[in-house]
């Protein structure tokens, strides 16, 4: 399989910024690090190595650095493997040099963020892995934890998964309760013409149908995608069948409505449902469910005594 590196963009540096800050005042509060005020001459420099204790996938470095940067600008984070890469047990992920206090106090912070976030992307990776060979692309959901939800999907970007929309704000997608508050109460394809009616233009316009028979009026309306909710491969097959025999939209542009598996995904039932020829499979465990990988700090050299300035 071929790993790329990830673009950690603006927009993940202005979340982690936000995160960082949060995380940081939890533990150092308005008095800061009482063990290291006690017992740790701020003069003393040290290196320690980040290195992994398991195989897996990294995501997080770039937020590594700004941890130690954001306590004292002199830190020094050399990382020795990109984001989105594999690692191997014992591979060292950067090596940090500054004040030895500083180091300690963002240690626990530092190992959070990667720990968690590459746990994401070794996971979204076991997933990518199922489907290769098949048409099928890994999607993430809004299954995120609160304020976390940008780097989430970034970690699921480093793992080789494809993002949802990040948020309400910037696609459509009508579930069964949006369909059962509907004023209007009418078919599902209406509800599409309806949504593509009033969205900003270039909107993806996504519905949620739970049968075959939903499906059939969905496509009436020419969505987007269509989200195929807790769907047996058999019916998933089915579907894709029912969605190449549709008739073309006469629209001008007008593209072939993907068709989206959702619900109950696991790696033991991921294959399969690729098969069936869907283009997407949505799957909220990648970002609810994903186990920290195991990632440590580990002292590389002797602590010396340098001037405050270095």
């Amino acid at each position: 399989m071929t790993y790329t590196t990830c673009e950690f963009t603006r927009r993940e540096q202005l979340a982690a910024v936000r995160l960082i800050d949060m995380a940081l005042m939890e533990d150092l509060g308005d008095v800061g690090d009482l063990t290291c005020q006690a017992l740790i001459d701020p003069s003393l420099r040290a290196t320690v190595h980040v290195v992994a204790r398991k195989a897996g996938v990294l995501s997080g470095g770039p937020i590594g650095q700004m941890v130690f940067t954001r306590l004292e600008p002199s830190i020094v984070w050399d990382q020795r493997i990109a984001d989105g890469q594999p690692l191997q047990r014992g591979d060292i992920i950067a090596a940090v040099t500054g004040r030895l206090d500083y180091l300690l106090i963002g240690e626990r912070t530092m190992l959070n963020f990667l720990t968690h976030l590459s746990g994401i992307s070794t996971l979204t990776r076991k997933y990518v892995k199922v489907v290769a060979g098949t048409q099928a692309c890994i999607l993430d959901t809004r299954k995120t934890h609160p304020g976390y939800r940008v780097l989430e999907k970034y970690a699921v970007r480093c793992g080789g998964g494809t993002n949802h929309r990040m948020g309400l704000y910037d696609g459509v997608l009508i579930k069964d309760n949006h369909l059962a508050a509907w004023t209007a109460a009418e078919s599902i394809a209406a509800a599409v013409r309806v949504a593509r009616e009033k969205s900003p233009p270039g909107v993806s316009i996504e519905v949620e149908v739970d049968t075959l028979d939903q499906l059939r009026d969905a496509l009436q309306g020419q969505p987007d995608i269509v989200l195929l909710d807790n769907m047996t491969p058999a019916q998933l097959r089915e579907a894709v069948a029912m969605r190449d025999g549709s008739p073309p939209s006469d629209s001008p542009g007008a593209k072939t409505v993907q068709l989206e598996a959702s619900g109950g995904v696991t790696l033991e039932t991921l294959r399969a449902i690729a098969e069936t020829g869907v283009e997407r499979i949505s799957v909220g465990a990648l970002t609810h469910s994903a186990i920290a990988l195991d990632i440590a700090f580990d002292w590389s050299t002797a602590l010396s005594q340098a001037p405050l300035s270095q």
